[in-house]
């Protein structure tokens, strides 16, 4: 476990685990999927959705979303989309993006076990970096969920 104040370069953690908090609650963010679904004990037909740091990047990436939705999702806080069955949030406060600057995007999850509250033990036991500000880690509200396509978009939560 490393507790740091900035974000270094950790050239020893070939994939990281990281533990900090996003904006809507405390999460698990990585490049490995694998790692994330043994941590969560998840079943590996759920997947995990996709942080971006910005939009300029989500686009970058390759990803397209229906221009009729492209500045509700440009300008969204606290919000995750789902376009063709997979999802993604836009995540741009200077804590997380901080930790963009080598990747451009992580897959996230929440940091519990499947079905269970926030819990630091187990947490700090199972993440690499661990990343806190002054307000510390602590369980908040979920993000709102959308399912969009060319026409329509639906809240689903």
């Amino acid at each position: 476990m490393v507790r740091c104040t900035c974000t270094p370069r950790f050239s020893s953690v070939k994939v990281p685990i990281i533990l900090m908090q996003t904006d809507t609650t405390v999460g698990f963010l990585s490049q490995d999927a694998n790692k994330l679904y043994e941590i969560k004990s998840r079943q590996t037909t759920k997947p995990f959705l996709k942080v971006y740091s910005s939009f300029k990047t989500f686009l970058a990436s390759g990803n397209r979303v229906p221009p009729t939705f492209k500045s509700t999702i440009r300008h969204s806080k606290k919000t995750t989309f789902i376009v063709k069955n997979k999802a993604f949030r836009i995540t741009p406060t200077t804590l997380n993006a901080s930790i963009f600057t080598e990747q451009t995007w992580y897959y996230s999850t929440s940091a519990n076990e499947s079905n269970k509250h926030f819990q630091r033990d187990f947490c700090e036991d199972k993440a690499d970096i661990i990343i806190e500000d002054k307000n510390g880690l602590h369980e908040k509200s979920s993000s709102h969920l959308y399912k969009i396509n060319n026409i329509k978009r639906r809240k689903i939560r």
